[in-house]
């Protein structure tokens, strides 16, 4: 069986994926302004982290895809692959276009869960796949913290709430 179209699928889908994020990212004063953990990477380091991750998952989709025993498992395959895609993108149109953190922060706990549910489902017949989900489960998991921070640092957020906290006018960075 041929693995052509299941790969430029699953690239295509990282694209998408990648690409809407990129574009919904605003580095704007709005962000800069925020007061971010001292953890928090520079900014540079998002964009290639994020395309190692993009190609591990592009991996694990052709993998699990080709790997797994009947249809209905496929189907799955698919289905989790284009469900984690989605909550990749509305966490960033959560944080930086509706500039929620604090709904980040709730949302980011289903696109945590929409990578170990693959890694959990493909393990018993691709092992590889899962592992190769692992480095993503861990900068999620990283970015919920810094995301938890940006909350606990800068909130209350909304149409009510005051802009991001500094002390002195200089924010944490």
């Amino acid at each position: 069986m041929s693995l052509l179209w299941p790969s430029l699928a699953a690239i295509a889908w990282a694209l998408v994926v990648a690409i809407a994020g990129g574009k919904l990212t605003r580095l704007d004063d709005w962000y800069r302004r925020l007061k971010r953990p001292r953890l928090q990477p520079p900014d540079w380091a998002f964009g290639p982290a994020w395309t190692v991750i993009f190609a591990l998952c592009v991996a694990a989709a052709v993998l699990a895809w080709r790997d797994a025993p009947d249809e209905r498992a496929r189907f799955v395959v698919v289905g989790l692959y284009l469900l984690n895609g989605a909550l990749n993108v509305l966490w960033n149109v959560l944080f930086f276009w509706r500039r929620r953190p604090d709904h980040a922060l709730v949302e980011v706990v289903a696109l945590w869960l929409s990578i170990l549910a693959p890694i959990v489902l493909f393990w018993p017949f691709s092992p590889t796949a899962s592992l190769l989900l692992a480095p993503y489960l861990i900068w999620v998991s990283f970015a919920s913290y810094l995301n938890w921070q940006i909350v606990r640092l800068n909130g209350p957020f909304g149409s009510a709430a005051k802009a991001p906290r500094q002390i002195d006018g200089v924010r944490d960075a």
